[in-house]
Protein backbone atom coordinates (compact mmCIF):
# COMPACT_ATOMS: atom_id res chain seq x y z
CA UNK A 1 0.00 0.00 0.00
CA UNK A 2 1.09 3.39 -1.08
CA UNK A 3 1.05 6.07 1.50
CA UNK A 4 -0.66 9.80 0.67
CA UNK A 5 0.85 12.61 1.75
CA UNK A 6 -1.33 16.08 2.55
CA UNK A 7 0.21 18.99 0.61
CA UNK A 8 1.22 21.66 3.06
CA UNK A 9 -0.81 24.43 2.73
CA UNK A 10 1.75 27.56 1.42
CA UNK A 11 -0.36 30.19 2.99
CA UNK A 12 -1.84 33.33 1.10
CA UNK A 13 -0.25 34.20 -2.05
CA UNK A 14 1.35 37.74 -2.66
CA UNK A 15 -0.48 40.40 -4.11
CA UNK A 16 0.25 40.79 -7.87
CA UNK A 17 0.92 44.54 -7.94
CA UNK A 18 1.88 44.57 -11.79
CA UNK A 19 -1.37 46.30 -12.29
CA UNK A 20 -1.07 49.11 -9.73
CA UNK A 21 1.06 51.95 -11.96
CA UNK A 22 -2.01 51.22 -14.75
CA UNK A 23 -4.26 52.35 -12.48
CA UNK A 24 -2.74 54.90 -10.47
CA UNK A 25 -2.36 57.01 -14.03
CA UNK A 26 -5.41 56.37 -14.70
CA UNK A 27 -6.61 58.11 -12.37
CA UNK A 28 -4.45 61.01 -12.50
CA UNK A 29 -5.21 61.17 -16.22
CA UNK A 30 -9.28 61.15 -15.13
CA UNK A 31 -8.94 63.77 -12.80
CA UNK A 32 -6.50 65.95 -14.52
CA UNK A 33 -9.29 66.10 -17.93
CA UNK A 34 -12.62 66.41 -15.31
CA UNK A 35 -11.12 68.99 -12.89
CA UNK A 36 -11.89 72.52 -13.48
CA UNK A 37 -8.72 74.46 -12.26
CA UNK A 38 -9.77 78.39 -13.58
CA UNK A 39 -11.78 80.74 -12.07
CA UNK A 40 -12.47 84.00 -13.28
CA UNK A 41 -10.23 86.68 -11.62
CA UNK A 42 -12.70 89.62 -10.49
CA UNK A 43 -11.49 92.68 -11.32
CA UNK A 44 -14.13 95.00 -10.18
CA UNK A 45 -15.70 95.01 -6.79
CA UNK A 46 -18.75 92.87 -6.15
CA UNK A 47 -20.75 93.42 -2.85
CA UNK A 48 -23.78 92.11 -3.67
CA UNK A 49 -26.89 93.22 -2.41
CA UNK A 50 -29.23 91.42 -0.09
CA UNK A 51 -32.46 89.53 -0.86
CA UNK A 52 -34.61 87.49 0.88
CA UNK A 53 -36.05 85.44 -1.41
CA UNK A 54 -33.38 83.33 -3.22
CA UNK A 55 -33.28 80.15 -5.15
CA UNK A 56 -29.95 78.48 -6.08
CA UNK A 57 -29.37 77.40 -9.63
CA UNK A 58 -29.00 73.60 -10.43
CA UNK A 59 -26.74 73.57 -13.19
CA UNK A 60 -23.72 76.12 -12.56
CA UNK A 61 -22.05 75.03 -16.17
CA UNK A 62 -25.29 75.86 -18.17
CA UNK A 63 -24.55 79.66 -16.34
CA UNK A 64 -22.90 82.56 -18.40
CA UNK A 65 -21.59 85.43 -15.90
CA UNK A 66 -21.62 89.07 -16.46
CA UNK A 67 -19.95 91.58 -13.69
CA UNK A 68 -20.47 94.96 -13.14
CA UNK A 69 -18.84 97.26 -10.82
CA UNK A 70 -16.05 99.65 -10.05
CA UNK A 71 -12.75 98.25 -10.86
CA UNK A 72 -11.35 97.36 -7.81
CA UNK A 73 -7.86 98.60 -6.00
CA UNK A 74 -5.27 96.60 -8.45
CA UNK A 75 -7.33 98.25 -11.16
CA UNK A 76 -7.76 102.08 -10.39
CA UNK A 77 -6.13 102.23 -13.81
CA UNK A 78 -9.21 101.93 -15.43
CA UNK A 79 -11.13 105.10 -13.96
CA UNK A 80 -13.80 104.59 -11.11
CA UNK A 81 -17.13 104.37 -13.02
CA UNK A 82 -18.74 101.19 -13.51
CA UNK A 83 -17.40 98.54 -16.01
CA UNK A 84 -18.42 95.33 -17.03
CA UNK A 85 -16.39 92.57 -16.96
CA UNK A 86 -16.62 89.25 -19.58
CA UNK A 87 -14.36 86.28 -17.90
CA UNK A 88 -11.45 87.83 -17.50
CA UNK A 89 -11.13 91.32 -19.12
CA UNK A 90 -13.12 94.40 -19.32
CA UNK A 91 -15.59 94.61 -22.19
CA UNK A 92 -17.73 97.49 -23.29
CA UNK A 93 -21.68 96.78 -23.67
CA UNK A 94 -21.28 96.04 -27.57
CA UNK A 95 -18.94 92.95 -27.05
CA UNK A 96 -22.19 91.04 -24.61
CA UNK A 97 -22.98 89.73 -27.82
CA UNK A 98 -19.81 88.42 -29.00
CA UNK A 99 -19.73 86.88 -25.18
CA UNK A 100 -23.07 85.12 -25.37
CA UNK A 101 -22.51 83.98 -28.70
CA UNK A 102 -18.70 82.69 -28.22
CA UNK A 103 -20.18 80.67 -24.67
CA UNK A 104 -23.44 79.34 -26.99
CA UNK A 105 -21.15 77.79 -29.49
CA UNK A 106 -19.23 75.94 -26.40
CA UNK A 107 -22.12 74.53 -25.23
CA UNK A 108 -23.88 71.43 -27.25
CA UNK A 109 -26.85 72.38 -29.14
CA UNK A 110 -29.54 70.60 -26.88
CA UNK A 111 -28.25 72.84 -24.21
CA UNK A 112 -28.26 76.25 -25.29
CA UNK A 113 -32.40 76.77 -24.56
CA UNK A 114 -31.19 75.96 -20.86
CA UNK A 115 -28.39 79.16 -20.66
CA UNK A 116 -29.01 81.29 -18.04
CA UNK A 117 -27.25 84.70 -18.30
CA UNK A 118 -25.74 85.49 -14.31
CA UNK A 119 -25.37 89.24 -13.53
CA UNK A 120 -23.72 90.01 -10.33
CA UNK A 121 -23.63 93.61 -10.08
CA UNK A 122 -21.96 95.82 -7.06
CA UNK A 123 -24.67 96.90 -5.22
CA UNK A 124 -23.34 100.33 -5.95
CA UNK A 125 -23.67 100.04 -10.06
CA UNK A 126 -24.82 102.39 -12.06
CA UNK A 127 -28.86 101.24 -13.17
CA UNK A 128 -28.47 102.48 -16.40
CA UNK A 129 -25.87 99.93 -17.19
CA UNK A 130 -27.08 97.45 -16.14
CA UNK A 131 -30.25 98.50 -17.98
CA UNK A 132 -27.84 98.50 -21.00
CA UNK A 133 -26.59 94.92 -20.15
CA UNK A 134 -30.38 94.34 -20.22
CA UNK A 135 -30.40 95.82 -24.04
CA UNK A 136 -27.72 94.00 -25.29
CA UNK A 137 -28.83 90.74 -23.91
CA UNK A 138 -32.99 91.41 -25.27
CA UNK A 139 -30.82 92.04 -28.97
CA UNK A 140 -29.05 88.22 -28.83
CA UNK A 141 -32.76 86.43 -27.14
CA UNK A 142 -30.62 85.69 -24.29
CA UNK A 143 -33.56 86.22 -22.00
CA UNK A 144 -33.30 83.75 -19.23
CA UNK A 145 -31.65 86.04 -16.79
CA UNK A 146 -30.68 85.52 -13.03
CA UNK A 147 -29.81 88.33 -10.67
CA UNK A 148 -27.28 87.31 -7.88
CA UNK A 149 -27.62 88.47 -4.43
CA UNK A 150 -26.30 87.37 -1.32
CA UNK A 151 -29.13 85.61 1.06
CA UNK A 152 -30.59 87.77 3.55
CA UNK A 153 -33.35 91.16 4.57
CA UNK A 154 -33.22 93.53 2.20
CA UNK A 155 -33.51 96.38 4.91
CA UNK A 156 -29.92 94.72 6.88
CA UNK A 157 -32.19 93.94 10.03
CA UNK A 158 -31.24 89.79 9.72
Amino acid sequence: MSKFKKKKDGGVPAVNTAALPDIVFMLLFFFMVATVMRQNTLMIENNLPFADQVEKLDKKDLVMYIYAGKPSENYKQYGTEAKIQLNDKFADVKEIAAFIAAERASKREELIPFLTTALKVDKGANMGLISDIKQELRKVNALKINYTTKKGSVFGRD
